[in-house]
Formats: C-alpha cells, sequence, structure tokens
C-alpha cells in the first residue's frame, strides 16, 4: 500500500499503519534526510529473511544501519561511547550521517560486520523520527538502490512503490527523495574516519 505522509507532520494514522506491519514481520519502505531506505524490525529474523530475498545473497555482506530517534538510543547498541565520540554525535545528530561504532551484544550477529561493527542513524526527517518513536524502539535499515545506469538511488516514492508493491507491505511517500546518501564516518579507530562522503558535511 502508498501511504502518503507529510514530510513535517506525520499522520499517526498512516505510521500506525507503518508500524503494525513491522511489528508483524513486515517490511516498509520510508524516506529520510537522503535517500529512501528497507526497514525492517531489529527483532524479527523473518524480516530479514524477506530482505535476503529481495537483495540476494549479498544482502548476507552488506553493513546495515540501526534508525534512532535520540542519543540514548545508540548506547543501547555501541559496546563504548567515549566522551569525544558521544559530543561529536550530539553536534551532527540528527543529520545525514551513518556513524560506525562498535556493536555489543544487543545487535543481532547477523547485523554485525566482520569487525564486529554497526551503523547508526538519527535521520533529521520527521517520519523516520516518528517511525521509531511508535515502534517503541529503533529498527534495521539500508538504502533502497536503483537500477538505473545514472541514478544511483530511486527517488520517486510512487516509482517505487510500482517496483516494490509486491515485496513490501507500505511505502511511505514522504516527497522526492534525495539521490546521495548519507556521509558514513568510522569512529571505531583511533582516529575518526570518514569513509563515504555524502550530503552531510561533518561538525568536528
Amino acid at each position: 500500500m502508498l501511504l502518503s505522509v507529510h514530510p513535517d507532520n506525520p499522520n499517526p494514522r498512516e505510521i500506525s499503519q507503518a508500524v503494525a506491519a513491522l511489528k508483524n514481520n513486515g517490511l516498509i519502505i520510508y524516506p529520510t534526510d537522503t535517500v529512501y531506505g528497507l526497514a525492517w524490525d531489529i527483532h524479527s529474523p523473518k524480516a530479514f529473511d524477506k530482505i535476503v530475498r529481495i537483495k540476494g545473497k549479498n544482502a548476507l555482506k552488506e553493513n546495515f544501519s540501526i534508525v534512532c530517534s535520540e542519543l540514548s538510543h545508540i548506547s543501547q547498541f555501541a559496546l563504548h561511547i567515549s566522551n569525544p565520540i558521544f559530543k561529536l554525535l550530539k553536534r551532527n545528530l540528527p543529520g545525514p550521517f551513518t556513524f560506525i561504532l562498535n556493536a555489543n551484544n544487543n545487535v543481532p550477529r547477523f547485523y554485525k560486520s566482520k569487525k564486529k561493527t554497526v551503523g547508526v542513524r538519527i535521520p533529521d526527517n520527521n517520519i523516520a523520527i516518528e517511525l521509531v518513536n511508535a515502534l517503541g524502539h529503533p529498527f534495521m535499515t539500508t538504502s533502497l538502490h536503483s537500477e538505473d545506469e545514472i541514478l544511483d538511488y530511486m527517488t520517486d516514492p510512487e516509482l517505487i512503490f510500482d517496483k516494490f508493491d509486491h515485496q513490501v507491505d507500505h511505502v511511505i511517500d514522504g516527497g522526492f527523495g534525495n539521490n546521495e546518501a548519507s556521509t558514513v564516518i568510522d569512529c571505531t579507530g583511533d582516529e575518526i574516519e570518514i569513509i563515504r562522503q555524502g550530503i552531510g558535511d561533518l561538525v568536528y
């Protein structure tokens, strides 16, 4: 189902419909402050199996991210956040960034990279934030890539719906998405390292 949701003032009814699907091992496609993404409940292996069917075996090698709505959520999944890293997160979130942190045991093993790390996001997008709040905990996400030779990501929610209608429970139309992903920052080493420069310009 295509759900039209106002990007600034999301209607609780549509948010509830999307969240009900997440709670029932479903998948949704939703907007962020960067690109559209696939989302599923972090606690649902059945939903993750559906992601693998959609994205193929390569999905098992992907680096997934956890979408949070506040900084306290991040500490639930990170092994240790030093004072300087916490200040960096606080200065830049919500925003178009993915921070790579050392993962603790609250992160299901199939979402951790070989290095036992995980990406975390707090998008500057009211729809994404309200989804987390209504669900009651963070959810997993992966970017929605395009097969187009020019565009890296699918940006038109109606075209997204046409393609994925039979593979996901809901597509949330929150307006056109961007065609540039988040900036990815690795915070697991001795030095902070930008490993992908995207929309966000990091404030140190």
